[in-house]
């Protein structure tokens, strides 16, 4: 793991900014791109990730930021005071703000613990599980304080197990490789959670993203408080979120689909557990083609639930992507008794609140469907959102009353 002493921010090389630079910096944005920065030879012999200062055409210091010529996103800023060294210190201020944060909002110890630059930690993701963190790291500059980071993290949080989940495709954009390791503690299968007063299972090593979906939190008690006597669907289950949940509000029948028979097999060690085993039914299947299966079987609900991995994982997938969130509908809504209810989310960042509702839209128009919408919402509170990066607001849910 790579390792480095703090650096004086007097001593670290300089990065001068085009005009436009300067004024993104004065609007609050947390990013410099490559072509609001002079590239000149100070620029090039900054290592991938390095710390800099970032400096006005005219040399007046602006932020400390990292730095990597390599892609769009060229600065990340770190702070914009000129005598504060990023250090583990520095790294332990933010993640006690960050802690004390979620401890007020959600008073259990599972959540996400660090939402990137909303939090002030460029490109890193902790999730909590109790006492084990996942950790990921999307940066160049994070992955070279990965071992002040985790020094912080034992100083201000004490985790007995950390799991680095540095398996995320984002990294290869800052020419870092992909890779999932235990560095504290161990693993004896999949780990413990609560949600909602609801206890699940995540596997930290090998589930999807940092093994839990804590951002649907919200979501799923919106969800859940609609269940009571309805027969649920709960398509791209994952391992049980809004399954389990319900179930346990009183939903006479949840059948879920996914085509990851792990994820499956935690959400059926969840129903056990929570006791509503006898009401939960799992299928392994694409979920497209199950819906078409089960419309043209005439099945029938009193709640649909899509929440599908991001159809749009980048923005030259827009198009294709949205068309995906129109078809899910169309598929969706039929599955609906009159009088019944659907839940339609997506977490492609790249796919906007009004672009994302438009498709919603047009697929319950496809389906021949008439309703109104009862809930929009994002993510749960211990994702927050940077005040200059509306975009990263990634996730969006709509729960629709259909006639």
């Amino acid at each position: 793991m790579k390792q480095r002493a703090p650096a004086a921010v007097f001593d670290l090389p300089t990065i001068t900014l085009k005009p436009h630079g300067v004024k993104r910096l004065g609007h609050g944005h947390p990013w410099v791109y490559s072509n609001e920065v002079e590239m000149d030879d100070a620029a090039k012999a900054v290592p991938p990730g390095g710390l800099v200062r970032l400096c006005n055409p005219q040399g007046r210091y602006q932020a400390t930021a990292f730095f990597n010529r390599h892609p769009l996103i060229a600065a990340r800023v770190l702070s914009r005071d000129e005598t504060v060294a990023i250090d583990t210190d520095f790294l332990a201020r933010r993640l006690a703000r960050a802690l004390a944060i979620r401890e007020k909002l959600i008073g259990v110890p599972y959540y996400r613990l660090v939402h990137a630059e909303a939090d002030g930690l460029p490109g890193v993701i902790i999730d909590r599980f109790g006492d084990a963190l996942t950790l990921q790291v999307n940066t160049a500059g994070m992955e070279m304080l990965t071992q002040q980071l985790l020094d912080a993290l034992n100083q201000v949080v004490a985790p007995k197990t950390i799991v680095l989940r540095n398996d995320n495709i984002v990294r290869k954009l800052e020419q870092l490789e992909e890779k999932v390791e235990v560095v504290q503690g161990h693993l004896d299968g999949p780990v413990p959670l609560e949600e909602n007063g609801v206890r699940f299972f995540a596997d930290l090593e090998g589930g999807q993203k940092t093994g839990w979906f804590y951002d649907q939190r919200d979501n799923r008690a919106w969800a859940a408080m609609l269940s009571g006597a309805l027969r649920v669907l709960d398509c791209y289950a994952f391992a049980g979120g809004f399954t389990v949940q319900a179930a346990l509000a009183g939903a006479t029948e949840v059948v879920s689909i996914d085509r990851s028979q792990g994820a499956l097999d935690l959400a059926q060690q969840a129903a056990e557990t929570n006791g509503v085993a006898d009401r939960c039914h799992f299928v392994k299947a694409e979920v497209f083609q199950e819906l078409q299966r089960q419309a043209e079987a005439g099945e029938q609900y009193g709640l649909v639930i899509v929440d599908p991995p991001a159809f749009v994982k980048s923005k030259k997938d827009l198009a294709q992507g949205l068309k995906g969130y129109r078809k899910m509908v169309r598929l969706a809504a039929p599955l609906v008794a009159e009088g019944g209810y659907l839940l339609a989310a997506s977490c492609s960042h790249h796919a906007d609140v009004e672009s994302f509702a438009e498709q919603v839209k047009r697929g319950l128009m496809d389906a021949g469907r008439e309703g109104r919408i009862l809930r929009t919402s994002g993510a749960a509170p211990d994702h927050p959102v940077h005040p200059a990066l509306p975009e990263s607001a990634y996730l969006k849910a709509q729960i629709l009353a259909l006639d």
